[in-house]
C-alpha cells in the first residue's frame, strides 16, 4: 500500500470515529486499539528482552511512571547536563519562525516545547529591534503606512503541544513550568505517538526526542507524524545513537546513577538496553525516508551518542 493510500485510509478513519472515542484512557493506553489480540501473539524488544507486543507498552509505561519525579535530574546526572546542548542545537537546527505551531511527541516534562517558545519569542524581540533600528527617523508616508497596516498584519501566535502517553510525565511538566509562571502558548496532552489523537494537515513541526526508541511500532509513529504534519512540516528527531568510539559507547554508569539518586535500577537498565537496540543512523533514515518524508538527512553530535534526524513532508 502508498504511503499517500495509507494516510488517506487512517484520515478516513478519523472522520468516522469522533475525536473523544481516541483519546487515551486512564489507563494510558488508547481506547481503539483494534489489532490487540493480534499483537499478544507477536513479540517485541524491552531492551534486551524478548516480550509480547501487548506488553512492552505497559512495561515502558510503567518505568517512565517511575522516573517521572527525578526525570529532570537523571538527565543532567547521566549527561553531565550535556543533555542541555543537545536540546538547545535542536532548535538552531530547528530555527522556528514566528506563528509556527509544533508537536512535541513523548514531549515528557516539556524541555523541547519550552525551548521552542523561547526560542520563538527571542526572534521576535531581535526583529523588533532590528525593526525600530531602521525605523529611528521614519517619514510621514511609513509612519501613515505603519498605522494602517498594524491590524492587518498581525501575526499568528507559536503554540507548542506537549504529547506523552504517561500522564504522570505530562503532570511533573506542567506542574514545573505552571509554578514558574509559564503556561502561554503551551498544551498538555496524554497521547500515544502510534495513534495520535490530532486530525491531519495540524503542525508545521513535529520533534520527537529521546522517545523513540520506545515506541514498539517506530514505523507506525513516522506514518503519524508525517499524517499530522501541514505540507512543508518538519519531522525532527534526537535520539542517542550508534557511536564507535568504545568509551563513549559505554552507559554502564546510567543503572548505578539511577540507583544512587532515584533507588530504580531496572528502569535505567531498561534504558541503556533500549539505547542499544536503536537502528544506527543510516538505518533510521532510511525508516524515516520510507515512511514518505524527503530530504532526509541527520547530524552526529558528541562523537555520534546522540543524532538529529530531520525530513520534510511534501
Amino acid at each position: 500500500m502508498s504511503v499517500t493510500m495509507a494516510v488517506s485510509m487512517r484520515s478516513l478513519v478519523r472522520r468516522v470515529i469522533p475525536l473523544s472515542h481516541r483519546h487515551i484512557n486512564v489507563s494510558g493506553r488508547t481506547s481503539c486499539r483494534c489489532l490487540s489480540d493480534a499483537a499478544a501473539d507477536r513479540s517485541t524488544h524491552f531492551g534486551f528482552e524478548t516480550v509480547p507486543e501487548a506488553e512492552k507498552a505497559k512495561r515502558v509505561y510503567k518505568v517512565f511512571e517511575n522516573v517521572a519525579q527525578k526525570y529532570d535530574v537523571m538527565n543532567d546526572a547521566m549527561s553531565l547536563g550535556i543533555h542541555r546542548l543537545w536540546k538547545d542545537t535542536l532548535l538552531h537546527v530547528m530555527n522556528p519562525q514566528s506563528g509556527a505551531q509544533l508537536l512535541d511527541v513523548a514531549g515528557g516534562t516539556g524541555d523541547i516545547s519550552f525551548r521552542f517558545l523561547e526560542y520563538v519569542r527571542s526572534q521576535q524581540e531581535r526583529q523588533k529591534r532590528r525593526a525600530v533600528r531602521t525605523m529611528q527617523t521614519p517619514s510621514w508616508q511609513e509612519i501613515s503606512n505603519s498605522y494602517s497596516t498594524e491590524d492587518k498584519d498581525v501575526p499568528q501566535e507559536s503554540r507548542a503541544v506537549v504529547c506523552d502517553i504517561n500522564k504522570e510525565m505530562l503532570r511533573v511538566g506542567k506542574q514545573k513550568y505552571e509554578s514558574a509562571g509559564v503556561s502561554a502558548g503551551l498544551s498538555w496532552v496524554v497521547g500515544d505517538a502510534e495513534e495520535l489523537p490530532f486530525d491531519d494537515d495540524q503542525f508545521d513541526i513535529y520533534t520527537i526526542a529521546f522517545g523513540i526508541r520506545n515506541v514498539t511500532h517506530i514505523d507506525q509513529a513516522l506514518q503519524e507524524a508525517l499524517r499530522v504534519l501541514k505540507p512543508g512540516g518538519r519531522f525532527m528527531c534526537l535520539e542517542f545513537s550508534k557511536v564507535t568510539n568504545p568509551v563513549l559507547a559505554s552507559f554502564q554508569m546510567i543503572p548505578v546513577l539511577g540507583e544512587v539518586i532515584a533507588g530504580d535500577w531496572k528502569s535505567y537498565q531498561y534504558l541503556v538496553e533500549s539505547i542499544r537496540k536503536f537502528p544506527n543512523q543510516e538505518e533510521f533514515k532510511s525508516m524515516i525516508e520510507d515512511a514518505g518524508f524527503y530530504c532526509v538527512q541527520y547530524y552526529n553530535f558528541t562523537g555520534g551518542v546522540v543524532a538529529i534526524h530531520s525530513g520534510f513532508k511534501l
